[in-house]
């Protein structure tokens, strides 16, 4: 069980960690940061991590809530 949990929360860090080059903005964010940049702004620069930061919040949580519901019912076939 510690391996399975050892091995989730690895891959959890990795995931969190890992440092990559997306583009998460639609044509015209892009464009408007890109011109917000363009003239001195300082607005575009953080714009896609916080959308990618906004995006995975969710697909953490129902993971999160899917895993505790596999441990519980887990528990629940061994007692039977």
């Amino acid at each position: 069980m510690y391996k399975t949990l050892a091995k989730f929360i690895l891959v959890a860090f990795i995931c969190l960690f890992i440092i990559v080059d997306l583009q998460a903005q639609c044509p015209m964010c892009r464009m408007a940061a890109e011109s917000n940049l363009e003239h001195g702004g300082s607005e575009g620069k953080g714009l896609n991590t916080g959308i990618l930061y906004m995006l995975s919040v969710p697909y953490l949580m129902v993971g999160g809530f899917a895993y505790l519901w596999w441990k519980n019912k887990k528990e629940d076939l061994l007692e039977e």
